[in-house]
Formats: structure tokens, sequence, C-alpha cells
């Protein structure tokens, strides 16, 4: 058998070791992988994600036995140090030499550290593996240990560089970004668009510096500050270096092949080096006299090197390469396409910009109006893939241009056409080279009738994400082309929409989940659809978890937020954030005594975690009878119900929103839905409870308050929208008891008010004839369903520690009172915290 040996294991390593093995003529060749890091592929592009949860095997591509199953030889924490091309050996650090008949050389590329003064010194660091984020971790743990304002700088303002900011806000310091251009992500954005993201990005808390050349790292041993030239410098604990990259090609200087002038293996269009049977694939390869720093063209490269070692030498690389990236910076959408921004005498430019929302849009087309060159979007890119495919395509732009960014005549319509306008070539997955056609053809062949199925195929949606909204429009459009129904059904034992699933039980009055098997299901459930009808249950009749424990998610079954190191949250309801001293002082007796971590939220109300399962009913007991109610903070319910101090203390304020907000919360306690539920109320319009960042907000403003639904924080936030204007207290409990049941009834599973609003037909529009102008007349019926489950409601906490039978449910062990004695803390500023996990 023929061996092809792999230097690196990064993304685009794996991608060709996937891509190699999932060709059929691979079965006669051995697959020998070397990973300099001690672990296998992990997502650099998530990278970030780790400051999170400090959980690596998250961000893991694929573990160790998966390169066992395909037969792949992973051999991790080994660096090739030597090439023999006369005798088409490797040789490792170790020296050890292995033989091989094809090399592939896809060793990426490492941080480019600029030389500066001091650059060595202790505190210093550059962003790219993961030890690098864990040293990170260890060196501001220190710095908040006995600084606790520290301060972190960014050295970089592009991508990478942003990415590094958002990691120090996670590590809890002052971010600061020191940026040599004029504009933050020089490459990508225009200085209108980069302003808009500097908006945005300090309004998060995060302080750019522009025009900034570093002369120095200042300090003795350990960084403390940089020096900016004529008295300009700014103090700070620790500098995270992200100022661009460079190829990792040391090997291919080493071994004679062609290089560069600045570096990179030269490449071919099939991925051949000048060294035959020797590939470069990634960021180590230099091609078309350009290195590139994306992930899908390296996947293509690794595409294209599997299909050339393979026998397809007709599968190449293309003369252009595609630039267009999309992303989410701190949770802003950033995206660029084409030509992100040209002179006036090669294209025209349509621009749409709100700083008030940190919106900004920009389209550049032909003279003539008939092309789309390219665009810019930053704040909202939700049109980003099928411009990109307008873009790609070719495709004829509509006689109003300026519709594709602003709507249909500035009402929200859409000026685009179905995605199944575009041709089949349309590549639709970047990261997997997945056309319009492989996707349709799939289902119209009968290979799937699903998206499940789809991914399952073809792999697209896997990458970066990305192109999921356009794969699941062609996906249903082809269904329906077909004469298939589409519906959203919540598992294959309930072919049931949620919302068909709430009218069946609702009607043959399925009170319990067997029955609900019997009456509607079939087979024996599964862990999607039970907590899915213990939610439906909840919201027709008010039961709480405790009555069939065993269909609630881990969460609900024991009433607490379980945390990463088995321990558990104990969150009591502070309605509206109101609390007296004596509760005050039960909370804090309570943490004390079982050495509970202390936490004050953003919700308003505080959180105790490290509670053991054993404890948790004696801890409650405790605070239900000093008053407190289960918060509901693990289920999929009413949250808080934020609020300012409103008129009581505030001179701004124009009514008593703290009053309100702990009638509203009191009022929708205990309300099961498809998702979470957040509401705020804020007692003038300067917005201190944040009530357009909830679900449901109201504003005090002249003549009553302001009703705002459908908005989210998270991953996607979005702004609440005006529903009703200049209301009383008791219209806007009313119009709150109807949206909040016709959401219950009608949203998906895990769905939130947001993207519910999103998929409703006529959108705010729609809704506010629904609730307000009672289109559907049923306005009556909603309220009456809202008022029995706020009469039925019951502490689920209290039913918990009155019950013995219940209690028995808090136990770490079946058939012994014996605790978990693999939980393990460790101290974290004067408290505790679960020990990091180890790998």
């Amino acid at each position: 058998m023929k061996t092809v040996i792999v230097v690196g294991n990064g993304m685009v390593g794996y991608k060709f070791c996937e891509k190699f093995r999932a060709h059929p003529a691979s079965a006669a060749f051995n697959l020998l992988v070397f990973g300099e890091e001690p672990r296998p592929a992990y997502d650099r592009v998530h990278l970030s994600e780790y400051f999170e949860n400090q959980d690596a095997k998250a961000l893991e591509l694929a573990p160790s036995s998966w390169y066992q199953k395909n037969n792949i030889d992973l051999i991790t924490g080994e660096r090739i140090t030597d090439i023999l091309t006369e005798t088409k050996q490797v040789r490792t650090i170790s020296g050890k030499s292995y033989s091989y008949d094809h090399l592939v050389l896809a060793t990426g590329s490492v941080p480019f550290v600029p030389p500066i003064k001091g650059v060595e010194k202790e505190g210093v660091f550059v962003y790219r593996t993961i030890e690098d984020l864990e040293d990170m971790l260890s060196y501001a743990a220190q710095i908040k240990a006995i600084k606790p304002n520290g301060r972190a700088a960014i050295l970089g303002g592009g991508l990478l560089g942003l990415e590094a900011g958002k990691a120090v806000l996670d590590m809890g310091l002052e971010a600061h970004v020191v940026e040599f251009a004029p504009k933050l992500m020089p490459r990508q954005l225009d200085a209108r668009s980069s302003n808009v993201l500097q908006l945005k990005l300090e309004s998060m808390g995060m302080h750019v510096h522009l025009g900034k050349a570093t002369n120095q790292i200042l300090g003795d041993q350990v960084i403390e500050g940089m020096d900016f030239g004529e008295d300009d410098q700014l103090d700070v604990d620790m500098l995270i270096i992200s100022a661009g990259i460079r190829p990792r090609d040391e090997l291919g200087k080493t071994c004679g092949l062609k290089m560069g002038t600045r570096g990179g293996i030269v490449v071919n269009n099939k991925m051949e080096t000048s060294e035959k049977d020797i590939y470069a694939i990634g960021e180590v390869a230099l091609y078309n006299h350009m290195i590139y720093g994306l992930v899908a063209p390296g996947y293509e490269m690794a595409d294209v090197a599997v299909n050339q070692i393979l026998g397809s030498p007709e599968v190449i690389m293309p003369e252009e390469i595609d630039m267009s990236t999309k992303l989410k910076l701190m949770g802003v959408d950033v995206a660029s396409f084409g030509t992100p921004y040209m002179p006036a005498d090669k294209g025209l430019s349509i621009i749409f910009e709100n700083k008030t929302k940190f919106l900004y849009k920009r389209i550049n087309v032909s003279h003539d109006g008939k092309t789309l060159l390219g665009g810019i979007l930053v704040g909202d890119a939700n049109d980003y893939n099928i411009l990109h495919q307008m873009y790609l395509n070719n495709m004829p732009l509509p006689d109003n241009a300026e519709e594709l960014i602003v709507g249909s005549r500035g009402e929200g319509g859409s000026a685009f056409g179905s995605a199944m306008d575009l041709p089949d070539t349309a590549q639709i997955c970047s990261c997997e080279s997945i056309s319009k056609g492989d996707i349709c053809s799939s289902i119209i062949e009968g290979k799937c009738n699903s998206l499940k199925d789809v991914v399952g195929l073809t792999k697209a949606t896997t990458g970066c994400g990305g192109c999921k909204p356009m794969v699941t429009d062609l996906v249903n459009e082809t269904l329906k082309s077909l004469g298939k129904e589409v519906k959203d059904v919540i598992c294959e034992h309930f072919e049931y929409t949620r919302q068909e699933l709430y009218g069946i039980i609702k009607v043959k009055k399925i009170t319990t989940y067997d029955e609900a098997l019997d009456a509607c299901g079939k087979g024996d459930g599964c862990e999607v659809c039970k907590p899915a009808l213990a939610s439906i249950f909840a919201t027709i009749y008010n039961d709480t978890a405790n009555k069939e424990e065993v269909i609630q998610d881990s969460n609900d079954r024991f009433l607490a937020n379980i945390q990463r190191n088995g321990s558990y949250s104990v969150v009591p309801r502070i309605s509206g954030g109101e609390i007296t001293p004596e509760k005050l002082i039960v909370i804090g007796e309570v943490a004390k005594e079982y050495n509970l971590y202390t936490k004050i939220t953003g919700g308003q109300r505080i959180d105790l975690f490290g509670a053991e399962l054993n404890d948790l009913p004696a801890i409650w007991k405790k605070l239900i009878d000093a008053g407190f109610e289960s918060g509901h903070a693990y289920g999929k319910s009413l949250r808080t119900v934020k609020s300012c101090v409103g008129s009581t203390w505030c001179r701004y304020g124009m009514d008593e929103s703290v009053s309100f907000a702990i009638e509203l919360e009191d009022r929708y306690k205990g309300l099961r839905s498809p998702h979470k539920l957040k509401g705020g109320v804020s007692g003038c319009i300067r917005e201190c409870a944040e009530a357009r960042g909830k679900d449901f907000g109201v504003i005090a403003v002249e003549g009553g308050w302001n009703l705002y639904v459908c908005g989210n924080g998270g991953a996607t936030p979005k702004h609440a929208l005006l529903l009703a204007e200049q209301i009383d207290n008791e219209t806007v409990i009313k119009y709150l008891d109807r949206f909040l049941m016709y959401y219950i009834r009608t949203a998906a599973p895990l769905m939130r008010t947001a993207a519910w609003l999103e998929k409703l037909e006529g959108g705010i529009e729609q809704l506010k004839k629904i609730v307000v102008d009672d289109s559907l007349n049923i306005a009556e019926e909603l309220e009456v369903e809202m008022q029995s489950l706020v009469d039925k409601y019951e502490c689920e906490w209290k039913q918990a520690v009155e019950n013995e039978e219940i209690k028995k449910r808090f136990s770490h062990f079946v058939n012994t009172d014996e605790r978990d004695d693999n939980m393990v803390f460790v101290p974290m500023r004067e408290q505790k915290m679960p020990e990091a996990w180890t790998n």
C-alpha cells in the first residue's frame, strides 16, 4: 500500500483526512497524520468560545476515535523537523523517520509578532492555540487577584484582533484595541462601516485606539504599558498580539521547495509544490501570489489535493478565490462580499446607515445598475447569503436596486426572489463546496427527505453554519415542488408540529405523556418529545415539573440548573429586583452555611452556585420559610421582569416602574412557554431597564406606557418592536395576556419570541391585528386561558420541600445517602469555582 503523510492537523489538515477517507479510492492508501499540538484537530474559527466554558472537547472537529475508525494513524505532540526529498522521508524532532509516497503540508500559519522593543516581556501573548488561551486565562486571574480593574490591550484591529477583544472582556478585564490603520477591519470594511462597528463595540465596553504605532512595551520584566511616542502611552497589564499571520513554511525552506518572496510555499492550481509528490494546502500555500487566511479556500485546497493524489487530475483550484466573509464579532453581524468598496470610476454605491441602531449596509453596482459588484453589511447580515449568490452568479438586479438593502420601498418587504431562482451551479455552502444542484438533486433523486438527511449526505451547514438559512429554504421549496408536505414535526414519535400537538392535547383533554403516546404518537418517545410535551402540559394546565418528572429535561427534573462540575444553582425569585434587608440576610446566611458562590445577575436577582444535589431541599426549605419562591431559572418560563427605580426615586421617572414590574413578574411567574421569557419595565425613555432587549417590555411615556414585544438578547440580539402606544396598566396586561398566550400556542419548541415573530407571516403588523384589533376573534379566549394559568400557579420548590416522596428525587445515588466525592472546587476571589477541566 502507498502511504500519504499529512504534516499538520489543523482545520485544513483534518478536512483533507475527512475528504480523503470519503473517497472510494482511498482504501489502497495508508494515511499518517502528524499534529504538533497535543490534541486532535479543533475549530480555530470559534476559538474564543473556549473562554465561555473552558471546554476544549467542545471545539474538537473529531475525537481520537474518529481517526482510528477511519484507519488514520494520528500522532500528536510530535513536530516534523526535516523532509528528505531524495529518499521521500520525513524526520521528527524525536529522531524517528517515516517514508511517504505523497506528502501533504498543512502546517498553517503562526501569529505575526512585530519587532517591537520589549515584546518578550511577561504578560505579552499571541492568540492562536488553546494553550495560548489557557495561558491568558491563568495570567488574567493573577491580574484580577491583585488588581480588580485590570486592563488588557489587543494589538491589531482586524478580525482576529476583535475576536481577541471579546476574549479579554470574557476574562473580566477592561479591553483596549490598538490598531495602526485609521479604521477597524481595514481589509474588509470602508471607513463608514468601520465607524459604525466601532460605535457598537464601544457601546459594549470596548475601547478603540486607531492610528497608533507602538514604539515599545513599557515595564521592566513585566508589561506595564504601551508607548506610542510623543508622550502618548496606554497603561495596560496584559497584551495580546493579533497583528496578522505568517505562513508556517520553514519545512519548505529547509528542503528546497520554491518559496514566495515574503514567505509561503508556492503551489500551482493542483496544489503541487516545486517537488514531485509534495503538496501544500491552507495558510502555508502561496497560490496566485497570495496566502488565503479563510477556512473555505483551505477546504477547497484540501479537496483538490485529495483528488490529485487519488487520480482525478481534472479537479483544480479556480483562478479567482472568493474572499467573501460573514461572521459575528461579539454578537454583531459583519459581512463583506465581492469588492467591498471601490472608487466611483469603477462602480456606484448605494448606502444605508443608521447609527442609532448600529446598522450599515452598502452595495456596489455597475454604472448601468445591472450588476452587483460587492458590498458590506454591519449590524444586520440576514441578506448576506442571497446577496452573495447574486454577486457570484451575476444575477440581474431589480429596477430599484436600493430595495436590496432598505426593503421594498422602505416597508420592510423583500426585494429578493426565491433561493430556487439561483442556478444549479450556485455554491451554497462554500466550506464544503456544495451547490444548489447538489442539495436539490439529493431530494429529487430520493436520497434525502429532510434537512437532516441533506446535511448528513452533503455536510452542508457543518462548517461555519452561515449557509443554513438558504439550505433550509432550498430543502423546503424542493420538497414542496414534489408535492410533499413540509412541516416542523416534534420528532419521529409525534408526526405533528408543536402547534398541532398543542391543539390535539387541549381538545382531547390529554393530561399525561403516556396518554399522548397512545392517542396520537408511536413508539416509546425520546428525549426530544418528552420535554416538549411537558412544556405543552404546563402551558395548558399549569402543571409543575413535579407531576411527571421523568419527562422533564435534567434541569427541570431537579428544579435547578446543573453546572459544569455536577453541582447545581439556586435562584430564588426577586420580583422586579426589590428585596427587603431581612430577605437579603437570609440569602447571605444560606450561602454562608452551604458555602455557595454568590453573584448578582443582570436580571436583578441573586444566584447561588455550587449546591450539591442532596442539599437542594434543605436550602430551599430555608428560602421558602423566609418567603422566597422558585425563580424558574432552570425552566423554559418567565425568568425576570427587570426594572429601573422609576418615579419613586429617579428625578426623570415618569411612572412607578418598580411596582409595575413586580405586578407583571408576579402575574406571569411560573408561566411555561416554548422558550425562556424575560421582561423589562423602564420608568422613562432613558431605558435603564433595557426593556427593548426583552421578550416584552414597557417604557413610560407621556400619557401611559409604550409596549414592546419580541426582543431578545443572547447570540442573536433583536430589539423589541412597538405593539401599542400610550396605554394604561390594565391595557398593558390585557395585551400581554393575549400576546403571550398566542406565542405559547403557535411557537415551535425552543423558539424565542424574536425568531417566532420573524416566522409569523405579516410580522409585527399582523401581530398588532391579532393582539390589539382581535382580527382572529380569539382575544377573550386568550385572556381567559392566561387568567386560568395565573390562578393555578404553585411554587414548584414549595411542593418539593413539603412532599417527602418528591424529596427522595434529590439524592446523588439511588441506594445510599453518600455524596458525590468527585466534585472539586478551587478558590476564586474569596469565593469558589469548579476546578478547571483537564484534557
